[in-house]
């Protein structure tokens, strides 16, 4: 079987910038809802048949006490804001397994529910739906790979490493000296994508990186000013790391059985009727 993981936040924000206004007959705001549950209808019609959504319930989590720049719902539209409850109770009415996350993220139950589906020998694929770059640290060959619907892109691992130029188990290590702006932590002044690519892939590790910066493969002027900043702030990189890295021990399912879609339940009739457009 494979398992097919969604980034319900991601598919929220996504299909909310890119359709019109619509409103039921209450006047709330439904078409970034309605466009979610027609993206993973279409999922189920392409054969998908083992699915678990993650949600960012509160978009702060517990990196926000680790890291005061982190991100936080601060300038999230209403109308935005307002559609998450809606789209939780509409998936799990269409009989989906949704995990609404409060203490930690969207991405969290991801890499959890990979990490857990993966060490199911009866399942032949896990596919993380979401170009995040985050949950690129999450792939491993071909059996748990990243999956960008709308591209229609599908990265293994030796993708991840054409793409980042590090293996996905240093993509944790390759965020905190380049920074995330989307998290909301900076990385570290001066690291770029090609230096941080360059270094990694031969020490894979912020701790296995050498003082001695002439082996690192960089131009040994530019190799200086980054061992400068490396040694300065690599208590604030280990952070970064810290930041970045997903966890792995969500409770999200005891069983890849437990994600197997039986069709909708009985409350899908209340959802199609709230998700009617008021003409």
């Amino acid at each position: 079987m494979d398992i097919h993981l969604i980034d319900g936040t991601y598919e929220l924000f996504r299909h909310f910038y890119a359709l019109p206004s619509a409103k039921n007959a209450a006047g709330e705001e439904v078409a970034a809802v309605r466009g979610v549950m027609h993206s993973i209808r279409g999922l189920v019609e392409d054969g998908a048949t083992h699915i678990g959504i993650a949600t960012d319930h509160v978009i702060e989590s517990f990196r926000n006490d680790l890291w005061p720049g982190y991100k936080t719902g601060e300038g999230i539209a209403p109308d935005l804001w307002a559609q998450f409850p809606i789209l939780e109770e509409g998936l799990a009415a269409w009989g989906l397994t949704v995990w609404p996350m409060v203490e930690f993220e969207a991405d969290d139950a991801l890499a959890s529910a990979a990490a857990r589906a993966a060490a199911d020998p009866r399942v032949r694929q896990v596919v993380i739906c979401t170009p995040d770059k985050d949950l690129a640290q999450c792939v491993r060959d071909d059996r748990v790979v990243q999956r960008d619907r709308v591209r229609r892109v599908t990265r293994d691992e030796a993708a991840v490493v054409a793409k980042f130029g590090v293996r996905p188990a240093s993509i944790p290590d390759y965020l905190a000296l380049v920074g995330d702006s989307a998290d909301g932590f900076p990385g570290l002044t001066g690291w770029g994508a090609k230096s941080t690519a360059t270094v990694l892939a031969r020490w894979h590790h912020l701790e296995a990186i050498p003082d001695d910066h002439r082996d690192w493969g960089v131009d040994v002027a530019r190799a200086g000013a980054l061992a400068a900043t490396l040694r300065r702030d690599r208590a604030q990189a280990l952070l970064f790391r810290q930041l970045a890295t997903l966890r792995t021990d969500v409770p999200v399912f005891d069983t890849v059985d437990a994600l197997a879609w039986q069709g909708p339940t009985a409350a899908v009739d209340g959802l199609r009727e709230r998700l009617r457009i008021r003409r």
